[in-house]
């Protein structure tokens, strides 16, 4: 390779949160003609199956679609002309088409009915595929949760040991976000629309070349494809890619949320979790990096922003808009890429995460037992006075913080508390006896399906 002989790709290499996922090859250029060359098949199936087209062109242009070679790299050229791929791949498809059956290409529809249509082809496609990631993670979470119903470890507020919980409820709660994901994800992809409406949306050209019932042609349209039929044409109603967009900036986060707990909980002062396989370091043999994770959480930073362009994108002027369209191309593909390396990477997080109970059940000690004031102050106010209570334990704590005492310990040297009938400190003080309700809100969540 020279400077005067540039290779243009898109292999991911400044993106390893997407290279090699599945959604990333289901969303590549490649991919995308394919779904271009898709939905102009389609049309001209269509409009055969009502008579508006004869079978032979309807076999014709689909036997072209399918088997013609297109140059890429020579479209995406082109469409600098027009401002979009479709102009110049229409050219290339007429002229691959049998003789006599060019002119039912493309015929009476317009740039956005076949890129619109492509892209919720591509974003069908890939949405099966990041669906799948989701429902592995939920199923690999859903063992988690089982298995450390009642791990017991510090929960924590504001970075600060607060009361315990268990990993169990932890587990289940990134599984019930992900769930949220899942439903969110499902619900647009079946509503998926295709798109059809001509030059300014009123399906004239279709009137024109005798379509007496356009609704029938747009039903027609939408099944050739495998998506929903749309009330109306929705150039400038872009409530589908609004609808995908925030979908998927909420499947970012949720998974995030994963992240965020993973790599806070895998500092080497922590080591309460720890991904089975980390990543190594260039310069450091010893570290074993949370990469999954850190994907992941890196993802769930972009995704909101990318989300916001295409929300922006809602103000779109007139019957089709110059720019707000155009601007929704990459950052919708970029979101499709994201989520899609974000799913596959906490799949392979989840499935591999390795938990040290013994480390949680050490941290519960590193407050000397404060981490169940909640619990004493409770129990002693009914026997000593609210008041009082607070007073003793308030000395209690500082002394045990100071001293590094157990708190149990300092609690019984106190006169107020000495031979106290029904106090059993050793019991009051003991973290794994006071996690609530967290095995029951498991188990709920855990019927969740």
């Amino acid at each position: 390779m020279t400077a005067a002989e540039p290779v243009v790709s898109d292999t991911g290499l400044l993106a390893p949160g997407r290279a090699g996922s599945p959604v990333s090859a289901a969303t590549s250029d490649t991919a995308y003609l394919r779904a271009l060359l898709d939905a102009e098949a389609a049309l001209t199936r269509a409009q055969a199956s009502l008579g508006l087209a004869p079978a032979g062109a309807a076999a014709a242009v689909t036997l072209a679609a399918g088997t013609a070679d297109f140059d890429l790299a020579s479209i995406a050229l082109r469409a600098r002309s027009g401002g979009n791929p479709v102009i110049p791949l229409v050219a290339d498809l007429t002229a691959a088409v049998a003789a006599g059956f060019g002119p039912y290409v493309h015929r009476g529809a317009t740039s956005q009915d076949i890129l619109d249509s492509a892209t919720m082809l591509v974003a069908a496609r890939g949405l099966d595929l990041l669906l799948d990631d989701l429902e592995r993670t939920g199923h690999h979470l859903a063992r988690l949760a089982a298995r450390h119903r009642d791990t017991v470890l510090p929960g924590r507020t504001l970075t600060q040991h607060a009361v315990p919980t268990t990993f169990g409820l932890k587990a289940a709660g990134w599984r019930s976000l992900v769930l949220d994901a899942r439903d969110r994800l499902h619900a647009v992809r079946t509503s998926l629309p295709a798109q059809l409406g001509g030059a300014a949306g009123t399906l004239a050209a279709f009137t024109a070349f005798g379509a007496d019932d356009t609704r029938a042609l747009t039903a027609a349209y939408a099944r050739e494809l495998g998506l929903a039929e749309p009330a109306l044409p929705w150039h400038t109603l872009r409530t589908p890619i609004a609808d995908l967009a925030g979908a998927l900036a909420f499947t970012a986060g949720a998974l995030g949320k994963t992240a965020v707990d993973v790599l806070t909980l895998s500092r080497t002062e922590i080591a309460e979790l720890a991904e089975g396989s980390g990543g190594g370091s260039s310069a450091m043999p010893h570290k074993a990096n949370p990469v999954r994770a850190t994907l992941v959480a890196a993802a769930a930073r972009r995704a909101p922003q990318l989300a916001a362009t295409l929300y922006g994108s809602l103000a779109a002027e007139d019957e089709r808009p110059a720019g707000a369209w155009h601007a929704e191309w990459e950052p919708l593909r970029d979101l499709l890429r994201l989520t899609g390396g974000a799913a596959r990477d906490t799949a392979e997080l989840t499935e591999n995460l390795r938990v040290d109970a013994d480390a949680m059940r050490e941290h519960l000690g590193l407050t000397h037992g404060l981490i169940v004031s909640e619990r004493l102050a409770a129990e002693l106010a009914p026997v000593l006075g609210r008041a009082r209570a607070r007073d003793v334990l308030t000395r209690a704590a500082e002394r045990a913080a100071g001293e590094r005492r157990p708190l149990a310990d300092v609690l019984g040297e106190d006169p107020a508390l000495k031979d106290l009938p029904g106090v059993d400190l050793a019991d009051l003080t003991d973290p794994t006896r006071y996690t609530g309700s967290a095995g029951v809100l498991t188990d709920r969540a855990l019927e969740r399906r």
